[in-house]
């Protein structure tokens, strides 16, 4: 397999692109893959045309390579609109290290942000002492990778932390 640092920016993006596409619940490591009797089998065929159609979406956006928060620095106006999903505090897989300090930082930058936040979260007494302040909705997520072998999916809570109130916006949120 061809090491990831030795792609150019395209071709890590077409390589992510496939293995998104081909993983089970975004796990690109192990043996993850999962069946469905209800959607369409893998169609290799179509890799250029889902690229393609990837390509349409996105166009006229920015995606950047950067860490979160210099890149909610960099993007900060009043018409934007930061929407954060961070990794779940103290859970596993991620295969990335996001220490507590980054939520904390978080909430600061939410405090004093030109534009709108949303962040959506795992439900923990630790997140919602941090983001204490902000608007919270609460949510039940079922994952369907969850207890895949009784066949049904656990309910887990989520919060939806904003830091305005989406009565403001006419409840648009």
């Amino acid at each position: 397999m061809t090491r990831p640092e030795t792609l150019t920016d395209i071709q890590r993006a077409a390589r992510f692109f496939y293995l998104q596409h081909h993983a089970f619940a975004g796990k690109v490591s192990g043996q993850t893959f999962g069946t469905a009797t209800t959607g369409p089998a893998i169609n290799l065929l179509r890799i250029e045309e889902n690229l393609s159609a990837a390509w349409q979406r996105l166009s006229g956006t920015y995606v950047e390579n950067l860490p979160w928060f210099e890149c909610a620095e960099r993007y900060d106006r009043p018409h934007t609109f930061h929407y954060m999903d961070p990794p779940y505090w103290q859970t596993a897989g991620y295969g990335v290290d996001f220490p507590f300090e980054n939520y904390e930082r978080m909430a600061e930058f939410m405090r004093r942000c030109k534009g709108k936040v949303m962040v959506s979260i795992n439900d923990h007494p630790d997140i919602r002492r941090v983001f204490e302040g902000f608007h919270f909705e609460t949510v039940d997520i079922r994952y369907s990778t969850a207890n895949q072998r009784q066949g049904k999916a656990d309910v887990s809570g989520e919060l939806i932390i904003m830091n305005w109130e989406p009565a403001a916006l006419g409840g648009l949120f």
